[in-house]
């Protein structure tokens, strides 16, 4: 990492605190990963990299034997937090805005995020050298996986504190993966009500398990990622493409709500089916924000390839070893 914080360093972390405010205004989003928008911006390696130096040995032994500076570089610190302020910045401005457009015209943003993601798959999809039948099954099996997942029954599970450390866990999975969000595993675990009262009323010892649960949970897929990328490069991304793909069934924006529920004042959505679209000015409005998103995202990664042009001395995931 050291030669990348030594290059044009300013241009590359400005870069990152938008990646980051790209992230967090994606989180906010119910059904759309943090995940998707670190892989379209092209800092996806980077991000999986970074957490994957908090298990390795350099940053361990320099926490041992208390080199601040060392471990800060083991863990590409100024990456991460250029990323974290990105993200708190959007939860912080971001946040009412999108809450009030996903309430007031719920159809418009939807659409935006499905022309974003549909065109990612696209772009992500091309990654891959060449298309083979094995890459082409795997792609199928993990879009029917996620495109069943999303539409999937929340279940009811007990609050004990294995339970809560598994959640923490399979959230922050889920965030790191695109296409899957870390809000909705936890609602499908039966945990996202029970997790927001503990937020409300600072349960610190139910929130500290949770969290326990999300720093595993970063550190372990992040592992696996990277040893996926280095070894399985094609068969990764075909995978990733796969949860991109099936995700468009919870971003698709012509929905009817089937069950809900009234969680903090705000009513959250349990079960929906898809239905099409009456043709009318809303839906022109809607395509139009389809073809806006999906037009944004070609643009963002003709961004993100000069920035990886830019920072080619860098190991990159997404070069097969």
């Amino acid at each position: 990492m050291s030669e990348l914080l030594s290059k044009d360093s300013r241009k590359h972390y400005l870069y990152v605190l938008f990646c980051g405010i790209a992230m967090g205004s994606a989180d906010i989003v119910p059904g759309v990963s943090g995940g998707t928008m670190a892989f379209i911006l092209g800092i996806y390696e980077e991000l999986i990299q970074s957490i994957r130096a908090v298990a390795r040995p350099t940053f361990l032994k320099a926490v041992v034997q208390l080199r601040l500076k060392d471990a800060l570089e083991a863990v590409n610190a100024p990456f991460l937090a250029a990323l974290a302020t990105g993200i708190f910045l959007a939860v912080l401005t971001l946040a009412q805005v999108l809450e009030w457009a996903l309430e007031h015209y719920p159809t418009w943003v939807w659409s935006f995020f499905f022309g974003l993601v549909a065109a990612s798959v696209w772009l992500v999809g091309r990654r891959v050298r060449t298309w083979k039948p094995s890459y082409l099954l795997t792609t199928a099996i993990s879009t029917l996986f996620t495109f069943l997942l999303v539409g999937s029954i929340p279940a009811q599970t007990p609050h004990t504190l294995p339970w809560l450390f598994f959640s923490g866990m399979a959230a922050s999975a889920a965030m790191i993966l695109p296409g899957i969000s870390g809000a909705f595993i936890l609602v499908l675990l039966g945990k996202y009500q029970f997790i927001l009262g503990a937020v409300n009323d600072r349960e610190v010892f139910v929130l500290g398990t949770v969290g326990l649960g999300v720093i595993v949970g970063l550190v372990t897929i992040s592992q696996i990622l990277g040893w996926l990328f280095k070894r399985y490069h094609d068969l990764t991304v075909a995978l990733l493409t796969g949860f991109l793909l099936g995700s468009l069934r919870k971003l698709w924006p012509w929905k009817e709500a089937l069950e809900t529920v009234v969680v903090d004042g705000h009513t959250l959505i349990l079960r929906e089916r898809m239905i099409w679209p009456q043709w009318g000015g809303e839906t022109a409005v809607a395509l139009g924000l389809m073809l806006l998103g999906a037009a944004l995202v070609v643009l963002l990664e003709r961004r993100a390839a000069g920035h990886r042009a830019n920072t080619q001395d860098a190991p990159s995931l997404f070069t097969a070893q």
